[in-house]
């Protein structure tokens, strides 16, 4: 063959099948979609012992060969051979879970049955031997029919001998016996047939089974308690907001520090003018002024990654699918609804998971609910700047930590009341459940999360180093020009091109009580949630222009002397609900084939920010917050 033959990673959702793809492409992997669908294909080159080359195709986990989901019927049609764009495998590697190979073994036994050279990847096998299971995986292969090798692909076990297995099966595709014409079979996973023949297949790869599972039955009886459980749910989420202050005062401090040394040095070394400006107020203090934040956004995400790689993450999906039904979602939207505290754009496109179009519409369309990181950077400023930092009513807790709890928490509220109206109306339908695979707890893997922040880390950097500063820099030039006339009655803000842009939105605005900042802040922000921070910052610093006291304060401390505590209580209201950058109405427009709901979404966001910050505003303002 000239060019290098195809092989598909197939299995169960939870099987290791993505990270077994990471570790035998590494860096040599491209991700895109499918022509005409918006599943995403990420495919990769690995290198056999003798230097040849395969191609691995990623497929998104599926439990049978019959679809219920945009992601399943991908699968389905790429194993066929009837994608798009794409040709059929040559061969396929089907990664199982060694501690639920009963449950897994169904789709592996279908695919078994379309008559394609077939590899079992029987992974993460150190897990289940943990656990007191030994398997035979010998045994399995003779049942099987099919090489069986032993993977644990998060710690590159058995890579070499996997490969060899591709290396064996791809050649033997090469024959004409091997080709044969794929139809699906009318076999699935509810199939007491299939279910009976994949029951007997592992019970006879068990060489022992101890039942050192009872610590975990115990865990699970107390985190999965529909009290307990969610009790300990809120606690946890809690502590993660006290960390997000506690534990990132010093850092910020650092940053800070650098950033007004950055400042100073390009003011003592460079000459007056139209560059040193734009270095001082433009780049360094408007995108200084968002990677402060930097710290509290990592904290955020240590907590979720240690939460997600010891297994508990399923556990809280589990506890949170009962609330979702009331509402008329199933728990199969959890995750995207987690995803998107991350980012709404990954947390869309993981709705393709869901086979209902109703429930998934729905999931996208309260998915901006989701507290982003990207608000982060605006509530600490506000939350900073005008909530105390001390204790609540004598405790140990935090009042800031509390109040940005409380913020998140408003979110969720929001999503969830948004789809209970939305699932009675234009998404109307019926509620679906769903099946709930339970990963074992485990410690996590310090280098994995230790990657995972990098990452993270790099791609706020970024966002800052391109996004942002390109957008704090227009904004600088339409803040800067035209100048203000000597002794004019009015600052350079408010003459400017966008100080008059700002005039006139501040009027639509001024009901829900805010100001000139927050007018200008608006629209910037429609690019990046954080760009709000930076674009306030901007404007002070125009604003103060030389005044060097002026400029030893934080934006925060600024703030404090112009805006009531009503207003600024305003603001954190509007950004619970307000849309969220143009990539959530972009990737929304993708998901959804059109502008009709991307448009309705921007719609009803926009009502409830406008309605919420007003009703925040006046309730603040009857109790003398104004």
């Amino acid at each position: 063959m000239n060019s290098a033959p195809i092989v598909a990673l197939t299995g169960n959702p939870n099987a290791g099948k993505s990270s077994l793809f990471n570790a035998l492409t590494g860096a040599r992997q491209k991700i895109a979609n499918y022509p005409g669908v918006t599943v995403e294909r990420k495919a990769g080159m690995a290198a056999l012992a003798d230097g040849r080359m395969v191609k691995l195709i990623d497929l998104p986990g599926t439990y049978s060969l019959d679809p219920s989901s945009p992601d399943e019927q991908v699968t389905r049609d790429v194993i066929l051979g009837r994608q798009a764009g794409e040709a059929r495998p040559d061969a396929l590697v089907v990664v199982v879970d060694a501690a639920n190979l009963e449950n897994h073994l169904c789709f592996a036994l279908e695919l078994i049955d379309l008559g394609l050279p077939t590899i079992v990847a029987l992974n993460m096998l150190d897990l289940a031997e943990r656990d007191g299971l030994m398997l035979d995986p010998a045994k399995l292969s003779a049942d099987l029919g099919v090489p069986v090798v032993s993977t644990v692909a998060v710690r590159k076990r058995g890579l070499d001998d996997l490969l060899e297995a591709v290396d064996a099966a791809t050649r033997a595709a090469q024959t004409p016996s091997a080709q044969p014409d794929l139809v699906a079979p009318q076999l699935h996973s509810s199939d007491a047939n299939v279910r009976r023949r994949a029951r007997d297949i592992a019970k006879a790869a068990i060489i022992s089974e101890t039942p050192v599972r009872r610590w975990t039955q115990r865990f699970d009886a107390i985190f999965l308690h529909p009290v307990a459980g969610l009790t300990i749910l809120l606690g946890l989420m809690f502590l993660m907001f006290q960390a997000v202050y506690a534990w990132s005062e010093a850092p910020i401090g650092w940053i800070e520090d650098g950033f007004a040394a950055a400042q100073t040095w390009v003011a003592g070394n460079m000459p007056a003018g139209f560059l040193q400006d734009l270095i001082i107020e433009g780049a360094l203090g408007g995108v200084g002024s968002v990677i402060v934040f930097l710290p509290q956004i990592l904290i955020l995400f240590l907590f979720i990654l240690l939460l997600e790689s010891t297994g508990y993450m399923t556990r809280a999906a589990f506890l949170m699918d009962g609330l979702m039904s009331k509402v008329g979602l199933s728990g199969r939207g959890f995750i995207p609804l987690l995803s998107s505290f991350a980012c709404a754009v990954p947390g869309i496109m993981a709705t393709r998971a869901i086979p209902d179009p109703k429930d998934r519409l729905t999931t996208i369309l309260i998915a901006p609910l989701m507290t982003c990181s990207a608000r982060l950077p605006v509530y600490t400023l506000i939350i900073g700047a005008f909530i105390p930092a001390r204790p609540v009513g004598g405790t140990i807790i935090g009042l800031q930590g509390f109040v940005l709890f409380c913020l998140y928490i408003a979110g969720i509220v929001g999503a969830l009341l948004v789809a209970l109206v939305l699932r009675r109306t234009l998404a109307k339908g019926n509620n679906t459940g769903f099946m709930m695979e339970m990963p074992r707890y485990q410690w996590p893997r310090m280098a994995d999360v230790l990657l995972a922040l990098w990452q993270r880390a790099w791609l706020f950097l970024r966002r800052a180093g391109t996004i942002i500063f390109a957008t704090t820099v227009a904004l600088w030039l339409l803040l800067s020009y035209p100048k203000a006339p000597e002794g004019a009655d009015v600052s350079q803000v408010e003459y400017s091109v966008a100080g008059r842009i700002a005039s006139g939105i501040e009027v639509v605005v001024a009901p829900i009580g805010f100001n000139h900042d927050i007018a200008l802040a608006l629209i910037p922000a429609m690019a990046a949630r954080e760009v709000a921070v930076s674009a306030m910052a901007t404007a002070n610093a125009i604003e103060v222009g030389d005044d060097e006291e002026a400029l030893a304060q934080s934006l925060g401390e600024r703030l404090q002397s112009k805006w009531s505590l009503a207003t600024a209580l305003a603001f954190l209201a509007w950004f619970i609900f307000a849309p969220q950058c143009v990539s959530t109405i972009a990737i929304t427009r993708r998901e959804t084939n059109g502008w009709k709901w991307p448009m309705f979404m921007v719609g009803y966001l926009f009502a409830l920010a406008y309605i919420a910050a007003g009703i925040t505003y006046w309730t603040a303002i009857s109790f003398g917050l104004g």
